[in-house]
């Protein structure tokens, strides 16, 4: 733990335990602030941002408690650690009660005291990433085990290795589905941050109104529904990677608060005036043009110069139409896995069709596919009739009508090779259908269609 990254703000007045907490936190920190008068203080908390704040309790009234609680209130995303007698137990527990996170008894040893505060930041860090989701990974980030049998895509891989051991900022672009968040994962768990948070955020699915506040945080009453301080991503990325994902969506107004962190590493919580510093690598993608942005106005330039340090370009899945087979192959045993189904392999002719098509979707259409594959196919090997591509879609659609099966059952099958085709998304859907966006969320939600890949699912999961 670098000593210049961690700041300690301490309530104390007497010399002795000045001494002790300077020596004991002197190997991790060399920002150590000590504060004597309530007043002051809380007005210490209020304009700076610490990592963990120390309170030596006086037990003779009850203005401890108040500046625990104080203090918790502030910022409540601080570890709080108290300082005094180990015989006022009943003291302790309403320190605790009020927001202290541990108890050091006085007089208190340095590796005692030093632990103590790795401690709480280990446990800070980690809350932090429960919170934003990180939880348990179900993927395997290995860079040897990506599938590059084609040339272009080996090229892509032997330049991630050398990108995830530097630091430096990285834009990776490529159309939809190319595998652009799996990449920035393999990047961060394969660099010296891979035991520091990861956190991602997808700039296209928050409206700009609430952009900042995601990004950067809020303090509490800094708008209406703001009822308490809220942690942003780069703060809860603090020492990790974050990725951002369509970073071409960002409004012009925000860009330039995203350029000061990339240049500063630095910035202010939305209402808030305390500046927070935190130590973040950035790995952007996007499906976009990004030049052409910058040509039309709509991203800054000098901020398309600062994530395009390192940049990634993913070929298309056509493109690289060696790694189709055996990306197949994996996706099925994943997806057999999933649902529990013992599905051996493809047929020679179902791996003919998917060789043969084209994936406009690119990987994220070729594993939506084979999911739907596994659902049909009732044999240990995937046939073609399984493999519902548009063009096999249009063939069942058509044998439904001719059979005369029930209306509903074709507006379903209609709807689905709609959403298909506008790889989920429901507004292109709907314009395909010439209907309504809400006309299409209606039935969406007549027929029991899901997707993982919709905000409103992943809430569910």
């Amino acid at each position: 733990m670098k000593s210049q990254k961690v700041a300690v703000l301490a309530f104390e007045s007497h010399d002795e335990n000045k001494r002790n907490i300077t020596s004991a936190l002197s190997p991790i920190s060399n920002l150590i602030t000590f504060e004597n008068d309530a007043g002051l203080f809380q007005q210490a908390i209020g304009k700076n941002q610490y990592d963990v704040i120390l309170i030596g309790m006086d037990t003779s009234n009850g203005s401890s408690f108040q500046l625990i609680e104080q203090a918790h209130s502030t910022t409540p995303y601080t570890p709080i650690i108290i300082t005094g007698k180990d015989d006022c137990t009943d003291d302790i527990v309403a320190a605790i009660k009020n927001g202290a996170t541990n108890f050091i008894p006085q007089p208190f040893s340095s590796p005692r005291l030093r632990l103590a505060v790795e401690k709480a930041l280990e446990e800070r860090r980690l809350k932090n990433e429960i919170a934003y989701l990180r939880g348990k990974q179900d993927i395997i980030y290995d860079l040897d085990a990506i599938i590059a049998e084609s040339p272009t895509f080996k090229a892509v891989v032997k330049n991630l290795k050398k990108f995830a051991l530097t630091d430096s900022t990285v834009l990776i672009t490529g159309k939809t589905g190319t595998g652009k968040s799996f990449l920035s994962g393999s990047i961060h768990y394969n660099s010296p941050r891979k035991n520091s948070p990861f956190i991602k955020i997808n700039c296209a699915n928050i409206p700009g109104s609430l952009l900042e506040s995601e990004l950067f945080g809020h303090e509490k009453g800094a708008f209406t529904g703001a009822d308490k301080q809220r942690i942003g991503r780069f703060e809860q990325a603090n020492g990790g990677t974050i990725f951002l994902d369509e970073i071409g969506e960002i409004p012009l107004e925000i860009q330039a608060k995203l350029l000061r962190v990339i240049e500063e590493k630095s910035f202010e919580r939305v209402g808030g005036n305390k500046t927070i510093h935190a130590d973040v690598r950035i790995i952007a993608a996007t499906n976009r043009d990004l030049p052409m942005q910058v040509a039309e106005g709509k991203f800054r330039e000098d901020l398309y110069y600062r994530i395009n340090v390192l940049p990634i370009s993913l070929p298309t899945l056509r493109e690289r139409s060696q790694c189709i087979e055996p990306l197949a192959k994996r996706l099925l045993a994943k997806a057999a896995i999933s649902m529990k189904r013992t599905i051996h392999g493809f047929s020679p002719q179902a791996i003919k069709i998917l060789k043969d098509y084209e994936w406009p979707g690119n990987i994220r259409q070729l594993a939506n596919t084979i999911e739907r594959a596994v659902i049909l196919e009732e044999r240990d090997h995937i046939q073609p009739e399984s493999i519902q591509l548009p063009d096999t879609i249009d063939k069942n659609l058509s044998k439904t009508f001719n059979n005369g099966e029930s209306l509903q059952l074709q507006e379903r099958e209609a709807i689905l090779y709609a959403l298909e085709n506008a790889l989920w998304v429901q507004k292109n859907a709907a314009k395909r259908l010439g209907i309504s966006p809400r006309a299409l969320n209606y039935k969406i939600k007549k027929f029991g269609i899901t997707h993982s890949n919709w905000r409103k699912n992943k809430k569910t999961d």
